[in-house]
């Protein structure tokens, strides 16, 4: 189990702390995970930034470094975001070279997104980032409390999927 001691942070990482140490130590589980998210995110967008890659960017690199070829709409499902939000950031994405969109000769309704070499090569340099901060975050933390924690969040993300509201029109 972590020590709850409020660790000396050098950004606003520690008003976070503050919050969960000081403030509201048993507040809302949700509140929790939101925070520790947003940790996560703000050290990968520092070492991303770098290449010239936000964080909508890494997104749906990472979609397209395991699918590649994927319909704009396929990739703002598998994103979570809104289509137009989708194809701003392919249109981003192509400007900077990292993929290009296609039709299909089959299929000239569907335009598919494809990663450019430059794209693929993207995944050498930032998987390790990525890594990186999830090193830097499980630091001191035993790894039978990663593997407790890890179990946790998949189990409420599975009893959360499973809370999805009916339509009973």
């Amino acid at each position: 189990m972590v020590k709850k001691t409020k660790p000396e942070t050098p950004d606003d990482t520690g008003a976070i702390l503050k919050h969960w140490y000081e403030a509201v130590p048993d507040d809302r589980l949700a509140h929790l995970i939101k925070d520790a998210t947003r940790a996560f995110l703000r050290a990968l967008q520092s070492r991303l930034a770098p290449y010239d890659v936000s964080l909508g960017h890494w997104t749906f690199l990472r979609i397209l470094w395991e699918r590649d070829g994927l319909t704009q709409k396929e990739l703002s499902v598998e994103a979570g975001v809104m289509e137009p939000t989708t194809l701003a950031a392919i249109r981003s994405m192509e400007a900077r070279g990292y993929l290009v969109r296609k039709q299909k000769a089959d299929n000239r309704k569907n335009m598919y997104v494809y990663l450019t070499p430059e794209g693929k090569r993207l995944k050498r340099q930032l998987v390790p980032l990525a890594e990186q901060v999830n090193t830097i975050a499980v630091h001191g933390v035993p790894a039978d409390d990663i593997a407790l924690v890890r179990h946790a969040l998949l189990a409420m993300i599975d009893n959360l999927s499973r809370d999805q509201p009916t339509n009973t029109d």
